[in-house]
């Protein structure tokens, strides 16, 4: 049996995981906070795959939204095989220019969510001697960025001892880094993207594709794309003033 429980799937590089994995034979459990949403994605999926799909409405801002979550990755019946920690938002200002409720928020969603849903998927994973992670991560986790990009280096840091010590257990675990992609993201936080080059931009479907082959190859860190894996390797070296003043022209 092989199901992927994917975290934020109503949209973006979360829809775009669950049509991959399902053509991959995975049946899924969608996880949103939008049930008509959910209900249109899952509906599409049967169609286009033929594979089961569950959807669990959880606000994973809320314990009560993470417990449900967790719950169905320790669930024996019907095991989750999969997990994709994919739900996530950014903030459009610079830390104080940010409410603390928000920073809060924001450290949730990326750091504390995806730490205790691994918590519980590794733990059901090794009763089952396997399975597999993936987190989103982002290459912004590379360089210094704000508090968003400090997120990401936890989750990318993560990640990579995680599958350090997991993937010979039979549970690789994989942070999945993306540059600029075409989603909803920028636009639900109000950004300008106008100053951004094209040439920097990904389809949400090359970043998916080339982020599974990754971690079906074990991989603890997948950068899609040539241009950010050159990008990522330049940024992670320079001088953290000048890494922020060229970050700083993406937000």
């Amino acid at each position: 049996m092989t199901i992927a429980l994917i975290t934020g799937a109503s949209s973006g590089l979360g829809a775009e995981f669950a049509r991959q994995l399902a053509a991959r034979g995975y049946d899924l459990v969608l996880v949103a906070r939008d049930t008509a949403r959910l209900e249109q994605r899952a509906t599409e999926i049967t169609a286009a795959y033929g594979v089961k799909v569950e959807i669990l409405t959880a606000d994973l801002l809320t314990d009560e939204g993470t417990a449900a979550v967790t719950a169905r990755l320790g669930a024996e019946q019907n095991p989750v095989t999969v997990l994709v920690n994919n739900a996530g938002f950014g903030l459009k200002g610079w830390f104080t220019d940010n409410t603390l409720e928000d920073e809060r928020a924001q450290l949730r969603i990326l750091v504390q969510v995806p730490m205790e849903l691994s918590y519980a998927a590794i733990s059901a994973m090794q009763r089952r001697g396997s399975g597999r992670i993936i987190n989103v991560a982002s290459t912004a986790g590379f360089t210094t960025r704000g508090t968003y990009s400090a997120a990401k280096a936890w989750v990318i840091n993560f990640s990579r001892w995680a599958n350090t010590h997991y993937g010979p257990r039979n549970i690789p675990v994989t942070a999945v880094c993306p540059g600029f992609v075409r989603t909803e993201f920028h636009g639900r936080m109000g950004a300008d993207t106008t100053g951004i080059s094209n040439w920097m931009w990904l389809d949400a479907e090359r970043v998916v594709r080339e982020g599974l082959g990754d971690a079906f190859a074990g991989k603890a860190v997948s950068i899609p794309s040539k241009r950010y894996k050159v990008l990522s390797a330049i940024t992670a070296n320079l001088p953290d003033a000048l890494a922020t003043r060229l970050s700083a022209r993406g937000r």
